[in-house]
């Protein structure tokens, strides 16, 4: 049984071809951004209208300054039931994640892979010359491979 080769096809003169591997061919480039003074429960009901579990937080100069996911607001329900306190007076700053890792643009898909492997996250934000330009998700990472699978098939 031979051995497959897991590397991107490659041009007639030997270049890679960037094709489809990069991050960026595969991020979600339109995102729905948080603000640190968002009210949780604002968070929510964008989650749920959006069908999302997730989303970068922005300052006021489009800064990364945090992550907010359904988990940190599952932190806040469990929190507010615990102390009897209503949910609505809670901003996304005090629950968010602030140590946020990123993913460069042109990371290929097989590092992003060994990225999400080694981290427990769901989602990454994507930078470009420091600016965040997109999200990338596992399940991105996933339909990239197996788009690459159909192709060396062909």
């Amino acid at each position: 049984m031979g051995i497959k080769n897991f590397r991107a096809a490659r041009s007639k003169n030997g270049n890679e071809e960037k094709g489809s591997i990069l991050v960026s061919d595969h991020m979600s480039k339109k995102l729905i951004t948080f603000h640190p003074e968002q009210s949780i429960l604002e968070v929510m009901e964008v989650f749920i209208k959006n069908g999302i579990s997730g989303g970068p937080v922005l300052d006021d100069n489009n800064m990364l300054v945090g992550i907010i996911s359904e988990a940190d607001c599952m932190k806040q329900i469990s929190e507010s039931r615990y102390f009897n306190m209503p949910i609505l007076d809670k901003t996304v700053e005090k629950f968010m994640t602030k140590n946020v890792e990123v993913i460069p643009h042109n990371l290929n898909i097989f590092d992003a892979a060994s990225q999400f492997y080694n981290s427990n996250r769901r989602r990454l934000p994507v930078e470009k010359n420091g600016i965040i330009v997109g999200q990338i998700s596992r399940k991105d990472v996933v339909r990239a491979a197996l788009a690459l699978s159909a192709k060396e098939k062909k």
